[in-house]
């Protein structure tokens, strides 16, 4: 009888090694498939010189690589941009890739809901947006400019709040289309307030070298990258090619020259509809001004 008990009970412990062992399986092949799905949203508080007291502080929202399209529905994107709302921003900023090709970026701008912000949308594209053909460039921005985005290829815009002006610098997408970084860093001032938009961060080093309007370096505060989607899926997206740029700057919140960087993970997916340990995020960031905290010291 003794031997018997004990003999049911080393099989229930196996059955529950087996039972186990099968569940843990199936986490592993079903989590890859649900992480695209856990929007993240990152929250990061920054200082800047050159933002003017007066304006206080910016509630800036940015998302990227959205990529609408089989494994990313227009309901989706629906519940994406009533999540921008309800975040309250001043200034959206968006880093491109829309959809997965032309045809597709068209129609994104053609059926999105409107995004509500105090100071403005304002968009570049990515390299899935600017495939062929070549007419689609002019009517995407016009389908931006008409669901109140303004597109930002090789452009500055100047953007007024209260009695201050920041600037948004964007450049074309720097593998199909035709970017121009000192286009747009030669119409600013060091001394000015810029936020530098780029779909993709292998631009960096050549915006680091670039010049203001006065020769001078560091031209822009405040720069946003997306098309690494974080590697995508953890330890294997460089191997894959899902990371595309160099290690350094794949990922994350980075300072370069004193200018603060973020390559976000993006919204949608590429190529797999897979996540591993780098969830979708868009980002909500918050700038003050220096000269606001040294007054309020003073005080």
């Amino acid at each position: 009888m003794f031997r018997h008990d004990k003999h049911g009970r080393r099989t229930c412990g196996g059955c529950l090694l087996r039972f186990a062992t099968f569940l843990l399986l199936v986490c592993l092949v079903v989590y890859p498939f649900v992480e695209p799905f856990m929007l993240q949203t990152d929250q990061k508080a920054l200082t800047s010189a050159d933002l003017p007291a007066s304006v206080g502080q910016l509630r800036i929202v940015y998302l990227t690589d959205i990529h609408q399209g089989p494994f990313f529905s227009e309901g989706r994107v629906y519940d994406l941009i009533r999540t921008v709302n309800r975040l309250n921003p001043d200034i959206v900023l968006m880093g491109g890739d829309y959809a997965n090709d032309s045809d597709g970026a068209l129609a994104f701008f053609e059926n999105m809901p409107a995004i509500r912000a105090n100071y403005g949308v304002y968009a570049v594209l990515g390299n899935h947006d600017r495939t062929l053909p070549a007419g689609n460039l002019q009517k995407i921005k016009s389908a931006m400019i008409s669901h109140g985005v303004t597109p930002l290829v090789n452009d500055v815009v100047a953007v007024r709040v209260g009695q201050e002006t920041i600037y948004i610098a964007g450049i074309d997408d720097p593998s199909n289309g035709h970017p121009s970084i000192a286009g747009v860093s030669g119409r600013v001032r060091k001394e000015d307030y810029v936020i530098f938009l780029s779909h993709s961060p292998e631009v960096i080093d050549d915006a680091h070298k670039a010049t203001d309007m006065n020769g001078k370096t560091g031209w822009f505060d405040l720069a946003l990258f997306g098309h690494t989607h974080g590697g995508q899926i953890a330890f294997v997206g460089e191997w894959l090619g899902l990371a595309k740029v160099d290690a350094d700057h794949q990922r994350g919140w980075i300072t370069e020259n004193r200018v603060d960087m973020l390559i976000s993970h993006g919204v949608g997916t590429s190529i797999l509809p897979l996540r591993v340990l780098r969830p979708p995020q868009i980002h909500l960031i918050t700038v003050k001004s220096c000269l606001l905290y040294t007054s309020d010291a003073a005080d």
